[in-house]
């Protein structure tokens, strides 16, 4: 065989050109990057069953203060609920929009998941603050502990998803569709569906039951 083969696992390749298919000992960026990242959601999964298991422990403790049942309005939680959901759905259409490969329908459907996610946000620092100026703050007792640790913690995650999806959006502007910006929006995807998820059980669990007496 002459200087200019190689040998590799699916025949001979000349050389300069790359084998057609992954050796078995290569890397897989994109493979490594989804593993990781579900390993990532995993482990938050469990940081939420501990709030969740923390809630359930305490969510009756109201050391004589208020309950659920004074503190909750309803409607603004439901209003609150509807513009998560209303994201996750636009996103949901930016991935669509991102595999036909039509960069300015993709770029107008995260800024819209972007604003009902900003507008999530605005709405539970606008319910901490009427609870805080009613005196229901977290050293109140241990109902209002639990509540502010776990509805707080999913709201950080929603504040971190937003700095991301901004941040993206800038790479995909600059770069374009390249497999790293498609990887990113995967995994940014997967973490914002993770949230609504989470969210159904916050609501479920914490604001339905919570006005129940």
């Amino acid at each position: 065989m002459s200087d200019t083969t190689v040998l590799s696992s699916h025949g001979a390749v000349s050389a300069g050109q790359h084998p057609p298919f992954h050796l078995p000992g290569e890397h897989h960026p994109e493979n490594g990057t989804l593993l990781g990242f579900w390993l990532y959601l995993m482990s938050d999964c469990l940081v939420f069953a501990c709030l969740f298991a923390v809630y359930a422990v305490l969510g009756r403790s109201f050391a004589a203060g208020p309950s659920g049942a004074d503190l909750f309005d309803l409607r603004l939680v439901a209003l609150n609920t509807a513009f998560l959901l209303f994201s996750s759905i636009t996103y949901g259409f930016a991935m669509i929009e991102m595999q036909r490969k039509r960069m300015g329908a993709t770029m107008a459907w995260l800024a819209i998941t972007a604003l009902f996610g900003a507008a999530f946000i605005g709405v539970e620092l606008y319910e901490f603050a009427h609870l805080i100026r009613e005196g229901a703050v977290p050293q109140r007792s241990a109902f209002l502990s639990s509540f502010f640790a776990l509805v707080g913690t999913h709201g950080l995650h929603v504040t971190f998803g937003l700095v991301w999806l901004v941040v993206l959006m800038v790479q995909v502007t600059k770069r374009g569709f390249i497999p790293e910006n498609r990887r990113r929006l995967m995994c940014l995807s997967m973490f914002w569906h993770f949230l609504d998820v989470v969210w159904i059980g916050v609501f479920t669990f914490v604001y339905l039951m919570g006005v129940l007496p």
